[in-house]
């Protein structure tokens, strides 16, 4: 199993606010852990925007991901099918980021 580590957080936090950003839609901004025990993600609406927060202790880096791409969904509040081409299209944008590093 693959963990995630803070770096890879920060990296991955960066593209999907980026990606978020340029298709028109509210960028979240990305902290971890939650200040929720006991929970995996939780979102803080604000005025501007979100704050998705995404616990990465003992966790795969598969899931921290997923959750963060979640974030951005229910951020805009998006519905099939445009929520599942944006899902698909945040995984790209982060193996897009991960695959230099993955050369190396």
């Amino acid at each position: 199993m693959e963990v995630a580590t803070t770096v890879e957080f920060a990296s991955a936090a960066r593209a999907l606010t980026r990606e978020a950003r340029r298709r028109g839609l509210v960028g979240p901004s990305f902290r971890c852990p939650p200040r929720l025990v006991g929970v995996d993600r939780s979102i803080r609406r604000r005025a501007t925007g979100a704050v998705v927060s995404v616990r990465l202790a003992d966790r795969p880096r598969s899931a921290v991901i997923a959750d963060m791409i979640e974030g951005v969904v229910v951020t805009n509040g998006l519905r099939p099918p445009q929520a599942d081409r944006l899902r698909a299209e945040l995984w790209a944008a982060v193996d897009a980021v991960d695959a230099p590093s993955a050369a190396a």
